[in-house]
């Protein structure tokens, strides 16, 4: 099992959201997060000057089996680019094991295929 965690823009978390949905993942998590990097370019947006190292950032987590880390890796870098400074990173860890609290089972048994 491979846990993959993508930092990626907000504008773009839609864009992932429904082609993690449409792909083989059964679940994932989100949530806002903020941080800087070592880029301090300024861009002009509508007329309004930010800092790309303030640009708003979703954390999406997935757990997946071995056979599903390429196509959730590729769907991070499909949906989540622009091409721009501050598209965000993917980093991919093991996981050792995963447990149901609702049925006490352990493994890669706990994520269930949808085939």
């Amino acid at each position: 099992m491979k846990k993959i965690e993508a930092i990626i823009r907000k504008t773009k978390f839609d864009d992932v959201k429904e082609m993690l949905l449409a792909s083989d993942i059964d679940w994932f998590e989100y949530h806002d997060c903020h941080g800087i990097g070592q880029s301090r370019q300024e861009r002009i947006y509508r007329g309004v000057c930010y800092s790309t190292d303030m640009i708003e950032r979703m954390h999406v987590t997935v757990i997946c089996r071995e056979q599903f880390v390429e196509s959730t890796i590729k769907v991070f870098l499909t949906a989540g680019h622009t091409g721009e400074v501050g598209d965000g990173r993917i980093f991919v860890s093991d996981v050792l094991d995963c447990y149901s609290i609702r049925t006490g089972e352990h493994g890669d048994i706990v994520l269930r295929d949808k085939k």
